[in-house]
């Protein structure tokens, strides 16, 4: 069985009119489809790197 997204909004209390639910599902469908490129990704092809200065949000 999928899981549609009507049937996630309708489990959690969420009322949607028709005119927004077809452009939610389209927005639903291209992150569903990125999630699995993304699963499906090798992890070293997506190295982040964070840096904290404190009090470096600003330049002098």
């Amino acid at each position: 069985m999928k899981v549609t997204l009507r049937d996630v909004l309708e489990s959690r209390g969420v009322q949607v009119s028709e005119s927004h639910l077809d452009v939610l599902e389209q927005r639903w469908q291209a992150i569903q489809y990125l999630k699995a490129d993304f699963e499906s990704a090798v992890l070293d092809d997506y190295d982040i790197a964070l840096r904290h200065i404190p009090g470096g949000d600003h330049i002098e």
